[in-house]
């Protein structure tokens, strides 16, 4: 618990952005709290003042004061540093992975409990590659791209939100999932050669398993009902679903049945007009061999 007398440089909150909690995410504010007020309890019964706590760890009084107070959200390497200089035998360092969450948004967090519990995942995308398909280097190549630009600390949040949705796939037994992308969003270039030919492997590996169906909807096919935006369904074991799409009911998930109808509808219509799985995958061969 010792601090030693070296001078150094002891970070601010203008070190770390981004590492605000959101308001109106009840569950994290929860866990931000509750996180905070153990480390203060910890460091409080081991007679460490808030100041030489921070020096320690390397971080100045009043952000120490303002993770302990739940304002804000600390790093993992906060955590290791906190649990090793209180001595915690490893109760502090074990919170990082609830921590990890509450640095997801909370819509992804809420859409990656959906799909941890789905029997059946249905995607159409049009705009790019879908997310639970995309390799780290082309979603950081996707983000990149987007304006008001993402500051480095959110960026690499983002990123590690939408691959963390990915274990999806390890799940036994294995949800049957179907996907149907656009031929324009495997052609334009996100990111360099190399990105884009990752990302190419990693379609044949998804694609090659059992559980998944993948298939390419040619530019030169007909109108289809996925013109107007996104399509995405979730059906669970219960017998209930959900549903979204960027051109039907404003854009907001639905339960009713009614409507899910009206996207199943679309959804197969699509398949329907889209390359079969295996010359699907023939194609993405092809792009990856021009590539």
């Amino acid at each position: 618990m010792s601090v030693d007398g070296e001078v150094r440089q002891l970070r601010t909150e203008a070190d770390e952005p981004g590492w605000d909690v959101d308001p109106d995410d009840e569950w994290g504010v929860a866990v931000v709290a509750t996180v905070g007020r153990q480390l203060k309890l910890r460091r409080e019964a081991v007679g460490m003042r808030a100041g030489d706590f921070g020096r320690a760890v390397g971080y100045g009084e009043d952000l120490v004061y303002k993770i302990e107070g739940g304002k804000r959200i600390p790093r993992p390497e906060y955590l290791s540093m906190a649990d090793e200089v209180l001595e915690a035998g490893g109760l502090l360092a074990a919170m990082k992975e609830d921590v990890a969450k509450v640095r997801y948004p909370k819509k992804v967090r809420d859409l990656a409990q959906m799909e941890a519990k789905a029997v059946e995942i249905e995607v159409y995308e049009n705009s790019n590659i879908a997310g639970l398909l995309q390799t780290p280097e082309y979603t950081r190549a996707l983000l990149e791209s987007w304006q008001p630009a993402y500051t480095p600390e959110d960026l690499e949040r983002r990123v590690a939100a939408r691959i963390a949705r990915q274990v999806v796939f390890e799940r036994s037994p294995a949800p049957a999932l179907s996907f149907v992308l656009e031929e324009g969003t495997l052609r334009r270039k996100v990111g360099g050669t190399m990105v884009r030919r990752q990302q190419f492997e990693r379609l044949l590996e998804v694609g090659r398993m059992n559980s998944v169906t993948l298939q390419v909807m040619r530019m030169d096919s007909g109108p289809h009902p996925g013109m107007s935006g996104r399509i995405e369904v979730l059906k669970f074991e219960d017998g209930t679903a959900v549903g979204r799409s960027d051109g039907a009911f404003n854009g907001r998930p639905t339960h009713d049945p009614r409507q899910l109808r009206i996207l199943e509808l679309r959804y197969g219509t699509i398949r329907a007009q889209a390359f079969p799985p295996g010359e699907s995958l023939a194609f993405i061969e092809q792009l990856l061999g021009d590539t």
